[in-house]
């Protein structure tokens, strides 16, 4: 199979593909202006409410909304505070680190937290990382376990786990690299990320001791001024889209900037030299995502329905706490029979959902509405294909098993807006219901507005102005409802078409009511 991470940059805009056999499967867009580069940045917050009963706290970072501290994301000891804001080091106990490339070794405790009343107060100066970006009206999350990556490595300064990616199946690779990270001799956690596969030792102990210099460099920079302030940004996003997706398994790496490829390869050159030969710079004349495609598939990704090829079609509808997924049989009429039609359409749905979960980074709660199949055999068969299409994606996820309506509940990690909410807004129309009055409801409102103004103004002609369509419906269809208005009211009715109306908007106006 072959891939190809594609970069389009602009200084406004940045926009990362990655394609698969030439389809576009992953797509990830920061604009400079609307908080773009937010995760994995590091702030010197502000406590500002600390809630008992939601065991959570509210911090200060200099965002407009404040970050969310859960309790399981605080350091538990005084002394790993001070460490935060740069003091004297200290080994830390061993805390859970929820990283996403994970597979940490040592088993999970299961001492509970202590209260967060115990570990914070109002006011509080303490050092935190976002973990999840503002989403909607929700603030960022935060966490005060810092985690550094680098290329291969990341470091948890907080921490004293040694992991290695689940992505490396082999168990003997992993002893290797778990007896490296254990020769590091740093008090601190490590992870071995996917890339690490196949690194020697010194270019792992480099990149060790990179990751320590820059934990040092932010814990001087902490002290510098008082909360809230910015302590450490994340690599821009051409940067960051190289170091966690560019791996030996890419073909190619394209940079349509030529500033962008060369900062590209100095970073190459840094940390992966043996990729560096894979990057190239895209001179067509044609844009880069227009060469390839993206801009089409992209504007699939953005639909509500999608077609599938056997002419089945998927429904997909976002809110703010979930996602719902109508699989319909559309116009596939199968061969045999129902059962099988029914089956082959769920199966056929199920690569298309996980490719769209996945190209539109929904996260979250998702429940998925398959069609209703009788066979419990059949019914387990489209789990496992689901859970199998899943395997690529490096959003972690929850499946549970399906009902016997057809109902899957999913969740899968966040940390992001999907990018329908990135690249959307809701309909200043209708609000974001979806939704408008029909004209024949609009008609009937402007009928019932007309009679108001004609008691409120006993004398002169009414002028009603609508949208185009609804003076042609007025016209047509609802012409006797009108001329029975007008014997009601004895008075004329003029009707005015204004184009730059809202179709469920109309204007009254009583001409010559003076006189």
């Amino acid at each position: 199979m072959s891939s190809e991470l594609i970069i389009n940059y602009r200084p406004h805009e940045t926009r990362v593909a990655l394609l698969e056999n030439g389809t576009l499967v992953e797509f990830q867009v920061e604009r400079g202006a609307q908080g773009a580069g937010l995760l994995g940045n590091i702030y010197r917050g502000r406590v500002i409410r600390v809630l008992p009963g939601m065991q959570a706290a509210f911090v200060d970072i200099g965002l407009e909304k404040a970050a969310f501290l859960y309790v399981d994301d605080v350091c538990e000891q005084p002394g790993d505070f001070e460490e935060l804001l740069g003091q004297p080091d200290e080994e830390h106990e061993e805390a859970e680190h929820d990283d996403e490339e994970a597979a940490h070794e040592p088993a999970e405790s299961d001492r509970p937290s202590p209260p967060i009343e115990t570990l914070l107060t109002e006011g509080q100066e303490i050092l935190v990382q976002i973990s999840k970006e503002p989403i909607g009206q929700k603030g960022a999350r935060v966490t005060t376990h810092i985690s550094l990556p680098s290329r291969r490595l990341v470091l948890m300064p907080t921490m004293t786990h040694l992991g290695v990616s689940r992505r490396i199946e082999d168990e003997e690779e992993r002893r290797r690299l778990k007896e490296i990270l254990d020769g590091l001799g740093h008090h601190h956690g490590f992870i071995a990320r996917t890339a690490a596969e196949g690194a020697t030792a010194f270019e792992l102990k480099a990149e060790a001791k990179y990751l320590m210099q820059l934990w040092k460099r932010i814990m001087d920079d902490s002290t510098n001024q008082p909360a809230p302030f910015h302590v450490h940004q994340e690599l821009d996003a051409t940067l960051k889209a190289v170091r966690d997706n560019f791996t030996e398994n890419i073909d190619r790496l394209l940079i349509d900037h030529q500033g962008q490829y060369e900062s590209v390869k100095r970073f190459l050159e840094m940390f992966s030299p043996e990729l560096a030969g894979s990057l190239e710079l895209y001179t067509g004349s044609e844009p880069v995502f227009h060469a390839f495609n993206v801009e089409t598939e992209l504007a699939r990704a953005l639909s509500k329905k999608v077609w599938l090829k056997n002419g089945g079609y998927v429904v997909i509808e976002s809110t703010e706490a979930l996602t719902v997924i109508d699989v319909n049989t559309g116009r596939y009429v199968g061969r045999h029979n129902l059962e099988e039609t029914i089956l082959k359409t769920n199966l056929e749905a199920v690569k298309e959902i996980a490719y769209q979960l996945r190209l539109r980074n929904i996260g979250g709660l998702i429940v998925i509405d398959f069609i209703d199949m009788e066979k419990e055999s059949n019914r387990e068969r489209v789990s496992l294909a689901l859970k199998d299409s899943l395997r690529r994606d490096k959003g972690k996820t929850k499946i549970l098993p399906m009902s016997e309506l057809g109902l899957i509940e999913m969740t899968r990690k966040r940390t992001k807006e999907n990018i329908d909410r990135f690249l959307r807004e809701p309909c200043f129309y209708c609000q974001g219901q979806g939704f408008l009055l029909s004209r024949t409801s609009v008609c009937h409102e402007a009928f019932q507005d007309l009679e108001l103004q004609a008691s409120e103004n006993p004398v002169g002609q009414l002028k009603l102005t609508v949208h185009p369509s609804i003076k042609e419906m007025l016209l047509d269809e609802g012409r006797s409802a009108l001329e029975d208005l007008e014997k009601r009211l004895g008075r004329s009715i003029s009707i005015k078409a204004d184009e730059t109306l809202h179709l469920e908007e109309h204007i009254i106006d009583v001409i010559g009511r003076n006189g």
